[in-house]
């Protein structure tokens, strides 16, 4: 059984850099795609990017490309997402998920290809 833990959230000010990180258990998890979500107050949740675990490959969501970093550590079997020069509007709790599924990569946003959740940590972003 898959488990995923995040940490790292907390508040800060805009402008300001914040990582978190996703401690993964249960498996092995060469093939899967990770990937981090977040859902804003009052929004559905959302993509922010993926990772092939495997090669490392990665994809963004067009509002964070050039701010968010996702990276991961097969030997820790930790998923990171170092995030920068941060807005209000990222404000929201993230999420990191897993999916044992190749099609999760080329449709992330998707999310019900992720099959397993961790329990968020909340991110606030002060103007």
């Amino acid at each position: 059984q898959v488990q995923l833990v995040e940490s790292g959230g907390g508040l800060v000010q805009a402008g300001g850099s914040l990582r978190l990180s996703c401690a993964a258990s249960g498996r092995t998890f060469s093939g899967y795609v990770m990937g981090w979500f977040r859902q804003g107050p009052g929004k559905e949740r959302e993509f922010v990017a993926v990772i092939m675990w495997n090669s490392g490959s990665t994809r963004y969501a067009d509002s964070v490309k050039g701010r968010f970093t996702i990276s991961r550590d097969n030997a820790k079997s930790t998923m990171y997402l170092q995030m920068a020069s941060l807005k209000p509007e990222d404000t929201a709790v993230y999420y990191c998920a897993a999916s044992p599924y190749s099609r999760a990569w080329y449709d992330p946003a998707s999310t019900s290809d992720f099959t397993s959740w961790g329990q968020g940590t909340q991110v606030t972003v002060s103007s």
